[in-house]
């Protein structure tokens, strides 16, 4: 067995007209980084260790590319990485926390991982995000893609069921990334996967993520107690620091003093996004502008919420691809999902999946600049 201590190494496979399928292999037999370019220039990196969006190089307004997406240029450092922050990975097979790591499911109850104690966080201990997919290119006359799947099986990290699950990833000439999830189960299990991208639209460690401007098409978010389960309550956010219906810069009222502020450690919450969540339904969840590049990042979605954390458990420990630190607050994810902690929450949407039937939802992000 080789070791893992090389970069990836760059393999082209196919070009066709002026979009090129690259697949990269690194020195871990079964793991491979595969690049989408679209005719813009625009390049998505994905691994199908985690399913991993290792990197998202997108122009500033003047034409100058910069990669946006928090991440590590080694498939070693995705596995070792200190305090596991998710960089790019798709996490499930729940998504966010499951209280104490319980829940009863047609009068079993089911026992998880607490592995964010005293909770249960983002599928456990080997989650989606630290198991190797099967990965396929494919394309189309106006976008470049990748097919992953996997094959979660029956009891795997407690969970019910053998969850077949894949994962699209599709680059449009448009500079849209969708992630599109399908899943069936032969036994009743809870389903949301999301995708953990930590995005800097300055570039990735160039600094904090602060004085970006966030609009979340949210009138009502889910508070949490002191663990950052939700209470249960859908509550307004008019008049609280997490009122973002207009845009305003992330760093604006994080500093002041509101107990969910203190819960979180700044952001760290489910708001629950505008208008009816039904397969297909996409809305707008959030838009992001970055003044200095000029950057803007939609995301549009059709999940009922969006998790927006601003990565305060960024410290400085971790080393980024640019060589840089990755400080306190040097990222945001904008999460799409089901709300935390649904199955224990009979008063939030369903996330409850039974065989014969069909998880099905879709995620956009949405690149341009002005």
């Amino acid at each position: 067995m080789k070791t893992l201590s090389t970069l990836f190494l760059g393999l082209v496979i196919a070009t066709t007209q002026s979009i090129t399928a690259q697949i990269s292999v690194d020195d871990f037999d079964s793991i491979q980084l595969y690049t989408l370019r679209n005719k813009q220039g625009f390049t998505v990196k994905i691994t199908n260790y985690g399913a991993i969006i290792t990197s998202i190089s997108v122009p500033d307004r003047n034409g100058s590319f910069a990669d946006i997406a928090l991440g590590y240029d080694r498939v070693k450092d995705y596995i070792n990485a200190v305090d596991k922050p998710y960089f790019g990975a798709i996490v499930g097979r729940y998504g966010n926390r499951i209280a104490k790591g319980q829940f009863t499911l047609d009068g079993e109850t089911y026992s998880l991982a607490i592995n964010n104690p005293p909770n249960h966080l983002h599928g456990g201990i080997i989650g989606f995000d630290k198991v190797v997919w099967r990965a396929h290119p494919i394309s189309s006359s106006d976008w470049t893609g990748l097919e992953l799947h996997y094959l979660a099986k029956d009891k795997e990290e407690g969970y019910p069921g053998n969850l077949d699950i894949t994962v699209t990833y599709k680059l449009y000439d448009k500079n849209e990334l969708s992630v599109h999830y399908h899943a069936t189960t032969d036994k009743a299990t809870p389903v949301n996967l999301t995708q953990h991208t930590y995005f800097n639209l300055k570039g990735e460690g160039n600094g904090d993520i602060l004085g970006h401007e966030l609009m979340l098409n949210a009138s009502h978010y889910t508070p949490v107690d002191a663990t950052l389960i939700p209470t249960g309550e859908i509550a307004p956010v008019a008049g609280t620091p997490f009122d973002f219906t207009s845009a305003k810069p992330i760093g604006r009222d994080i500093g002041q003093s509101h107990p969910q502020l203190e819960f979180g450690a700044g952001y760290d919450h489910n708001w629950v996004i505008n208008g009816e969540a039904t397969t297909g339904n996409l809305r707008l969840a959030a838009r992001v502008h970055e003044s200095t590049t000029g950057r803007v990042l939609e995301v549009h979605t059709d999940e009922p919420g969006v998790q927006f954390y601003c990565g305060n458990f960024l410290d400085g420990r971790l080393r980024g691809k640019s060589g840089k630190t990755y400080v306190h607050r040097g990222g945001f994810c904008l999460e799409t999902q089901h709300y935390p902690d649904s199955p224990n929450q009979s008063n939030f949407p369903a996330c409850i999946l039974r065989p014969g039937e069909t998880y099905e939802t879709t995620t956009v992000f949405k690149f341009s600049t002005r």
